[in-house]
């Protein structure tokens, strides 16, 4: 009877499209930045969600909620789903948020159906996924992994120097479990694709066997403010001259390699003083560099790098990596991925091999677990924006496949 369980479609879609009307953003978007107001309004849907569906629910002291189905032997590390409900400032309505709430339907269609795993099953939202506000991303699910300490990531500063900390006690989710600390069976997360790839070959489930490599900076630059009019062109040093020029030397290396699928991005840049009649005296910004080949990804970084040396001195400012971060060679448990497809193939539903471009809570949580993830198509790959979109009749196949998945791992 219960190999031929499946979601309340329409339960599941009605919780998407309530996501969508907190935090709006541009039109049919959301702005529901990490530990802000809308971010405590979903958090408390999200909660009393879980808590109608029987679920015990924890929050660690970065945030993270953890909703807990019981199993019948409370001894055995639990089966854990997860992504996240914060979005980009232009984000849109599925990122992150469909992965969550597709844990939440396997949870309420596992009570529909009265199936009692042995295993205990749990579904947590991690704070801060998306780094929009307080930079760098993943900092929760990464702290649970043992990858950051706790007290750096509560002193983590947004661009107006709010500390996550003190926005989290704000918001009311500071919570008192730890951080980490205890065994997971597997960990395993939907998320829509965030490419073109299956929405192209109209394909609904992806199985992710591999992440692209990614290496990501940094960068601080230091100059001396002096006045934009009597200052000669050989005595400056502005920190946002040095800091653009290094912005266009990384998407000239994404260029570069273009051919070969690789991309290089600086996508977040904070200047201070930064104010006209003034020359800048200092400069962060943040920038990447994402390739198939973990060789090839390591030849642009290099590039990176000499780039950094090349803009210091054409700016005459000193530049330097201050923080470096890689992600993408995480491994993804065959075990795991195998379950995936056997449900897939139970179900009757077409599932592509596929490799994520993008970094998401699994792989820190992969150091420490079991893992594996599901995606869903959304159209013409278009995220981090707007104008993202995914469809029920797309999306809810990969959501069944998640619910075979789990419900196997958690009988064993």
């Amino acid at each position: 009877m219960h190999d031929a369980i499946r979601i309340n479609d329409e339960r599941f879609w009605s919780t998407i499209e309530r996501s969508g009307e907190i935090g709006v953003g541009r039109p049919g978007g959301l702005a529901r930045l990490a530990l802000s107001d809308a971010d405590r309004e979903m958090r408390d849907l999200f909660v009393r969600w879980c808590r109608e569906a029987g679920c015990e629910v924890t929050i660690d002291r970065l945030g993270s909620i953890f909703a807990r189905r019981e199993g019948t032997d409370a001894s055995l590390p639990p089966v854990v789903m997860g992504s996240h409900l914060d979005t980009q400032v232009n984000g849109g309505k599925y990122d992150g948020i469909v992965g969550v709430l597709a844990g939440l339907e396997v949870i309420r269609a596992l009570n529909d159906h009265d199936v009692c795993t042995r295993r205990p099953i749990e579904l947590v939202s991690w704070t801060n996924e998306e780094g929009a506000r307080f930079s760098p991303p993943m900092v929760a699910s990464g702290a649970f992994a043992g990858v950051y300490e706790v007290d750096w990531v509560l002193g983590r500063l947004d661009d107006d120097d709010k500390r996550f900390g003190d926005e989290l006690a704000r918001i009311g989710y500071a919570g008192s479990a730890p951080v980490g600390g205890r065994p997971l069976d597997a960990y395993f997360e939907l998320h829509i694709e965030q490419g073109p790839i299956l929405d192209g070959e109209g394909i609904d489930v992806g199985v992710v066997v591999r992440g692209y490599a990614v290496r990501g900076f940094l960068v601080e630059v230091r100059g001396e403010t002096s006045h934009t009019g009597p200052t000669p062109m050989d005595k400056r040093r502005n920190a946002l001259v040095g800091a653009a020029m290094l912005a266009v030397a990384v998407n000239d290396v994404g260029w570069r390699y273009h051919p070969t699928g690789g991309k290089a991005t600086a996508a977040w840049l904070l200047i201070k003083p930064n104010q006209p009649g003034i020359l800048s005296d200092w400069a962060q910004l943040i920038c990447d560099v994402r390739h198939d080949d973990p060789a090839v990804a390591d030849r642009m970084t290099a590039e990176v790098l000499e780039a950094v040396s090349r803009c210091a001195e054409r700016s005459q400012c000193e530049i330097a990596v201050i923080d470096r971060w890689t992600f993408g060679n995480e491994r993804f448990d065959p075990e795991c991925v195998g379950r995936i497809r056997a449900a897939a193939q139970h179900l009757g539903v077409r599932a592509l091999d596929i490799a994520s471009q993008a970094g998401h809570d699994a792989y820190h949580i992969s150091k420490i677990a079991p893992m594996a993830m599901i995606f869903t198509p959304c159209r013409d790959g278009i995220t981090h924006n707007h104008r993202e979109q995914a469809e029920m009749g797309h999306t809810v196949p990969g959501v069944n496949v998640l619910l075979h998945a789990v419900r196997a791992r958690a009988m064993r």
